[in-house]
């Protein structure tokens, strides 16, 4: 049978406050013993309760001294390779949205360029006199680079070409 959802709220109730607390404190360990067999970790848990003056320590005291020790003496590039502070999160995310911008640009640009190129050899801009000086330097880059591009394809099919049959 389903359980209704719970709204997660401070209990004003002391007593039940308490009941609560011991239930979940219990699924808490559970979970934590769980966790740790099956992904073969060591697991241990620290809760202070409310109005207590020591915290409730899973397994023990001793294990989880050890286990937060070993932890502690993990060199710092162990225990916290990927973690980034939000500068450092932010600085990282505006690089790569840059890098998409730069890429998304240069990707307009050809496009633009090629367009040119196809209303060019339609006859849409007879002598280029409508182009401004930075549209002609463009395709004039955009036109060597595909010269170049079709040169190295000749020579790559011509290295590949069989040799002819003898008659």
């Amino acid at each position: 049978m389903a359980r209704k959802k719970l709204t997660l709220q401070y209990i004003a109730k002391d007593s039940a406050r308490r009941t609560r607390f011991r239930n979940r404190l219990g699924s808490l360990m559970k979970k934590a013993t769980e966790l740790g067999t099956m992904c073969d970790v060591k697991t241990c848990l620290v809760v202070y309760g409310e109005g207590e003056a020591e915290p409730q320590v899973f397994p023990s005291h001793a294990e989880a001294v050890d286990i937060l020790n070993e932890f502690k003496s993990m060199p710092e590039l162990g225990h916290c390779k990927k973690t980034l502070d939000q500068e450092a999160f932010l600085t990282q995310r505006i690089a790569k949205l840059r890098d998409q911008v730069d890429k998304a640009r240069r990707e307009c640009q050809d496009s633009e360029i090629r367009y040119l190129l196809y209303n060019i050899m339609h006859g849409n801009h007879p002598g280029l006199v409508d182009l401004s000086a930075e549209e002609l330097a463009r395709v004039g880059w955009k036109v060597d680079e595909l010269v170049k591009s079709l040169g190295e394809r000749m020579a790559k099919n011509h290295v590949q070409a069989p040799p002819p049959a003898p008659c």
